[in-house]
């Protein structure tokens, strides 16, 4: 199978799947994101693989979600989303829920490599995997986005602190928070990732499954995807809220900022304190 915006391979019983849009960040467009779900579903059906490793092109695993690129544009004008509430919530339930959903539940062992930033949708994919390996560079930032992850990623007294503010999480924060397993250098993220996947793919496939389906089994008694669902749609609600005519008052005008830029001054203060 030929893909546009991601790489494939298998290579001793890893499936490498590499998002490839790195002029964009690895920004998420509508295509990007189903190919990603036509190659975990090709990697979870295919016996050779036993582990799944996710890595994104160039110097940042995902900008998130992509608002606009030339080739998304195109996309939708080809494949237009249903106007009003209803495409909205379909589009956003499909793309951003029921992807997520596939790709935490599929029946092999999945960990990611994030370097740069790891912003919203990005934050997102990389929730959905079992294991997460950090570069020195990882730039986190979480918001009450689709597929809301954060209160099981993170403490929740913490997930409020770091939401409430809408700051960055850098990699030394993300391992003291438990929401990455590890942290290494730049230049040796993909083959740290690829050492330990190829460690776990020589265990028995079966067993790696039952474990899998156990731990997540653990979390959906908690109400994980009861959650998932009724947080998407507080997310819905929030989305529309910023249509009302006054929402751009609610910001002090010396106080509005790009979103990321003011994410990073947060930030900086954060660490000052």
């Amino acid at each position: 199978m030929s893909f546009h915006d991601i790489e494939y391979e298998v290579v001793n019983q890893v499936a490498r799947i590499t998002t490839a849009r790195p002029e964009y960040r690895n920004a998420q467009s509508r295509r990007l994101l189903e190919e990603l779900d036509e190659a975990f579903a090709m990697a979870g059906c295919d016996q050779d693989v036993h582990v799944i490793a996710l890595f994104g092109q160039g110097d940042h695993f995902s900008g998130g979600h992509d608002l606009g690129t030339p080739d998304e544009r195109k996309d939708l004008q080809k494949r237009p989303l249903q106007e009003g509430l209803r495409g909205r919530f379909d589009h956003s339930r499909e793309q951003f829920v029921e992807k997520s959903m596939r790709w935490r539940n599929v029946p092999k062992p999945t960990i990611a490599g994030v370097q740069g930033y790891c912003i919203f949708g990005g934050w997102i994919v990389a929730s959905a995997m079992d294991v997460i390996y950090a570069a020195d560079s990882a730039m986190f930032l979480g918001s009450n986005f689709q597929f809301f992850t954060v209160p099981w990623d993170i403490h929740p007294r913490k997930a409020k602190e770091v939401l409430y503010e809408s700051r960055f999480i850098d990699a030394v924060e993300a391992l003291e928070l438990d929401l990455v397993n590890r942290v290494v250098p730049d230049v040796e993220l993909q083959a740290s990732v690829l050492e330990y996947a190829e460690r776990v793919a020589t265990n028995d496939p079966f067993q790696l499954r039952m474990i899998k389906m156990a731990v997540n089994h653990m979390q959906d008694t908690q109400g994980f995807q009861s959650h998932v669902n009724a947080a998407h749609l507080m997310h819905i609600v929030s989305a529309q809220g910023e249509r009302d005519p006054d929402y751009a008052l609610k910001v002090p005008e010396g106080k509005r900022r790009p979103m990321v830029e003011k994410a990073f001054e947060n930030y900086e203060l954060h660490k000052k304190r």
